[in-house]
């Protein structure tokens, strides 16, 4: 298995970032297996989606409605509605896998890999791709 942390300024708004351009760099050449994307924090996520069409915002409109940033929340420090940082990872998971093939992503045609942040308090991300060769 060959591994690469890399790391992202995801800023102080909630963000849906598209990682797809640094997982293709990394799977680059390495011929057929498995990319495995983890994202090592408490309020953070991944998904596979459509970016660029609306989507990407749509996500962050639907975690905003079942997630809201209010006071209901027990896990209470930093940015009002923290806690739902912490609740958000068990909707939108802290990882993804897709197949390569022959060296590139085995994507469908409006698929992007995507870092979900909501977490307005923490400004850099890091992200773990890992290669398990097939």
């Amino acid at each position: 298995m060959e591994s690469e942390v890399r790391s992202y300024r995801t800023g102080g708004d909630e963000v849906v970032l598209d990682l797809t351009p640094d997982a293709a760099s990394f799977v680059d050449g390495r011929g057929d297996g498995l990319l495995h994307v983890f994202v090592p924090h408490a309020t953070a996520g991944l998904a596979i989606l459509e970016t660029g069409a609306g989507s990407d915002d749509d996500l962050l409109a639907a975690l905003g409605d079942l997630l809201p940033a209010d006071d209901r929340w027990r896990h209470r420090h930093g940015s009002p509605g923290h806690g739902r940082s912490h609740v958000m990872p068990a909707l939108v998971p802290p990882y993804c896998s897709v197949p390569v093939l022959g060296g590139e992503l085995a994507l469908g045609t409006w698929q992007s890999i995507c870092l979900v942040d909501l977490n307005v308090d923490n400004t850099v991300r890091d992200v773990r791709y890992s290669f398990l060769a097939g």
